[in-house]
């Protein structure tokens, strides 16, 4: 799977940010949660790759290295604007993305290896949510348009390069014993890491809610949203324990059929009046 560079770019400068979520707000101040962590953590993953380049020596690995760098790039640069219209409109954007950018600098200073390990353990996470995104409809129904085009592209994207980084990882850290115990043990703690992160962002987030802080009810249907028949959490754990096996691989989940409508999605989205 060869990914592709789609230069898009959302309007999001008319979206009401505290109602965009067809499930209320303490949903949409969930996924206005998880941006914070794109920017900065794509950077990284595209500074743990680079830190391999030059010993990659598959040429079709080389290209889709580059592809993905291409990819994550443009999806930094639509969570940045996002964000920042977030920030605007008087969310602590600022200081909880100082706080992604202080673990970041830290990741950094560990081993190479180590690195490309937790980038390859954060692009499960990223690949099987989006998979979620993908599979169930019902996670943006009624969302505003604009920002459901641009979480869809997003998704469609992360499946699309969702086995690069890990093939990398292969390539130059190898797939023995050592290599398994690296990203085994370090999805243990990203997992542990990431999901406290979460947590305490999305109740920051929703704390700091001055035009529409959500309600108890609007926490029900949260929490319907990930733990009913939607299942957020539900059917995202198998897919990350499939991790754990010696001889996992990402296209282990086949779901490549998301991906043929990928190129009538941007002709679509293109011919949009916010498209630019």
């Amino acid at each position: 799977m060869m990914p592709v560079r789609r230069d898009l770019h959302f309007d999001l400068s008319k979206t009401d940010l505290s109602r965009w979520h067809g499930n209320g707000p303490a949903a949409g101040q969930y996924m206005n949660a998880l941006s914070i962590f794109f920017p900065e953590g794509e950077r990284f993953f595209i500074h743990s790759l680079r830190n391999y380049r030059d010993q990659i020596t598959d040429p079709e690995l080389k290209k889709a290295v580059t592809a993905f760098i291409g990819q994550e790039a443009m999806h930094g640069r639509e969570h940045d604007e996002f964000n920042d219209l977030l920030a605007a409109k008087g969310l602590p954007v600022k200081r909880l993305e100082s706080i992604v950018k202080f673990a970041i600098n830290n990741f950094k200073k560990l081993p190479k290896s180590a690195q490309l390990s937790i980038t390859i353990a954060l692009e499960h996470f990223t690949a099987i949510y989006a998979d979620l995104l993908l599979k169930e409809p019902r996670l943006l129904q009624g969302a505003d348009p604009a920002l459901a085009a641009m979480w869809r592209w997003h998704a469609l994207e992360e499946t699309e390069h969702k086995a690069v980084a890990f093939d990398v990882y292969r390539s130059v850290v190898g797939d023995g014993v050592k290599a398994y115990a690296l990203r085994t043990v370090t999805q243990v703690v990203i997992t542990a890491t990431f999901l406290t992160a979460i947590v305490g962002f999305h109740l920051r987030m929703a704390s700091a809610e001055k035009t529409m802080k959500p309600r108890l009810r609007d926490w029900a249907r949260f929490s319907w949203m990930m733990l009913g028949p939607v299942g957020g959490i539900r059917r995202l754990a198998l897919p990350w324990l499939d991790y754990f096996k010696p001889g996992f691989h990402p296209w282990d989940h086949q779901n490549q059929h998301y991906l043929e409508g990928i190129d009538a999605f941007v002709e679509e989205f293109k011919a949009l009046p916010q498209a630019a």
